[in-house]
């Protein structure tokens, strides 16, 4: 199972990634997390300490790593634009709890559409990690829509669009599914997070297919304090553990 999941800013992506590969870890499948998010903050979610957070160096920053798989350097400009990476995600991820943590970090760019050595040294990782068939991987994206165009997520099975009951949030769901589209991923549910009652269900269904929606994750104050310390939310709230199991339990069931 490979899985990407989105949305805008602050609808709680994290907390359903960090949880979700507990979960399948704890069943004792090999788990691999991408955190693509600048903000970084996956680790923490699992369960590493800040300190150990700080101490990951993200692969767009290795720069000896970059030029030594791609070629380029100071005195050559051209790169090669199929480095060798089938290796880094085992080599340089970071484990805790029985899941692995690949820190990839981000290129600092003007334009959605770069092209450098950093740009497809990260490219080449995230597709690489389609052919770990047995393997989960989950990837935590950055907010917004801009890795849609990049295409850096064109590898995954599914897209899971984290909404919030809100106006805002399912347009991003609605640009999700037709950037999706774009670049061949079709398959692109829904959880509805922060939900406080059946009105706020009954807004999403409203808006969204029935058929797309997996779940939902009640507001949580326990998870919204486990945010603010750093710390997994997997260990302090149980309620919303089980609302992501049954999640994930249809994610199971739609294989």
């Amino acid at each position: 199972m490979k899985v990407a999941i989105t949305g805008k800013g602050g609808v709680g992506k994290t907390t359903l990634s960090s949880t979700l590969a507990r979960l399948y870890a704890a069943e004792g499948r090999t788990v691999l997390c991408a955190d693509v998010d600048p903000d970084a903050n996956l680790g923490l979610a699992l369960g590493f300490t800040e300190e150990e957070v700080n101490a990951i160096v993200p692969i767009s920053k290795m720069r000896t790593l970059i030029e030594e798989r791609t070629g380029v350097n100071a005195d050559n400009t051209f790169y090669k634009l199929n480095p060798q990476v089938s290796d880094i995600p085992d080599t340089y991820a970071k484990e805790i709890n029985g899941v692995k943590l690949l820190v990839m970090g981000t290129v600092e760019t003007g334009g959605s559409g770069c092209v450098c050595p950093e740009h497809v040294m990260l490219k080449a990782i995230l597709s690489s990690l389609a052919f770990r068939k047995d393997d989960v991987v989950i990837m935590d994206m950055e907010a917004g829509l801009e890795h849609l165009g990049r295409g850096t997520a064109s590898c995954m099975d599914q897209f899971i669009v984290v909404v919030e009951p809100g106006a805002r949030s399912i347009q991003t769901y609605e640009k999700v599914k037709q950037l999706a589209a774009d670049i061949g991923v079709y398959k692109v549910n829904v959880v509805g997070n922060k939900v406080r009652n059946e009105d706020d269900k009954k807004y999403l269904e409203s808006k969204i297919p029935p058929e797309a929606i997996l779940g939902y994750i009640s507001y949580n104050a326990d998870v919204i304090e486990a945010d603010r310390s750093g710390i997994s939310p997997y260990d302090v709230s149980p309620t919303a553990v089980e609302e992501i199991r049954a999640i994930k339990n249809r994610m199971d069931q739609m294989k």
